[in-house]
């Protein structure tokens, strides 16, 4: 059983990510903390508990409520999506909420988990580091119980999904969110599982795969997967800086099935100034990094069918 520690910033791809989380039998979910970034925070933290209450099997959890925020926040209208997950009927048929929220901000909540818990644990971040640099920061002891980080963030070929004035197009939105907590963490001595742009671009949300899930919508959470997904703009005639690819998703999913993916050790270090701060960049005298390179598409797809059909027992 391995432990896990999930901090998301509430869209769909997070969500999905914590009901997989939720289904795998091989894994111990000590905590999830919630960040305000690719989400309002409000909507995303009760979306969260929700999940958590509908495909959790009882677990028994608390969710941490961030309080850290952006230097450059998304887009409003991809923050928005929060609202309507929300409100998804799948999650709302009960009318009551049970699992709590956690007595202190994320990055605090990642402390004590992290040191009450006996054997190291694997972080799974979806979001903005911010919360867990800010954790390094208020107790840098934390590094030894940490097994790994797989963060989904940053890219090393130069096209990044970051539109913005006074921005060069080389950086993502996770890592342009909070520059600083980027370099924060590539600083410390973890040992990182990096899911970039370059890999994500081979999974993208397709007509036909919302077709595949429609075709399985008696099963409850493939229904939620198809509902979520449903909000958000698939690849169709050719890619926008909206278009959806299973960005966490992969992470999360990669994070407990390493045999879908092919990796690389790249050297690198963060930008925070200038017009391509939070760019992620390969240099001989940075810190490693794995870099996962390339995915089996059908492979991990039906990875995804199996967890979410587990959510039936």
């Amino acid at each position: 059983m391995r432990n896990v520690y999930f901090n998301h910033d509430g869209s769909v791809d997070d969500l999905v990510s914590l009901l997989l989380l939720l289904q795998m039998p091989d894994v111990h979910l000590t905590g999830v903390g919630v960040v305000g970034a690719d989400s309002y925070l409000e909507p995303a933290l009760a979306a969260t508990r929700k999940v958590i209450d509908r495909f959790g099997h009882d677990t028994h959890l608390k969710v941490a409520v961030s309080d850290s925020r952006g230097v450059h926040p998304f887009p409003k209208e991809w923050r928005l999506d929060a609202f309507s997950l929300d409100a998804l009927p799948i999650l709302n048929e009960s009318g009551t909420v049970v699992t709590p929220v956690a007595p202190k901000p994320a990055h605090l909540d990642l402390v004590d988990k992290l040191q009450t818990t006996s054997e190291k644990t694997t972080l799974v971040m979806t979001g903005p580091l911010t919360d867990l640099a800010r954790a390094l920061q208020a107790d840098p002891s934390i590094t030894a119980k940490i097994e790994q980080l797989y963060w989904m963030g940053g890219t090393f070929d130069g096209r990044g999904n970051v539109a913005e004035p006074e921005q060069d197009g080389t950086t993502e939105w996770n890592a342009y969110w909070d520059p600083q907590a980027v370099k924060t963490v590539w600083d410390s001595d973890l040992t990182i599982q990096m899911v970039g742009l370059e890999s994500t671009r081979q999974v993208p949300l397709t007509p036909a795969i919302r077709q595949h899930w429609a075709t399985l919508r008696q099963h409850p959470a493939i229904d939620f997967i198809g509902q979520g997904y449903a909000l958000v703009p698939a690849l169709q005639h050719f890619e926008t800086n909206s278009t959806y690819f299973l960005w966490d998703v992969l992470t999360t999913v990669a994070s407990e099935f390493p045999e879908i993916v092919t990796t690389k050790r790249v050297t690198s270090d963060v930008l925070t100034e200038g017009p391509g701060r939070g760019r992620t960049f390969e240099t001989p005298t940075g810190r490693p990094v794995t870099l996962v390179t390339t995915v089996d598409h059908d492979a991990f797809f039906k990875r995804i069918d199996t967890l979410a059909l587990h959510a039936d027992k």
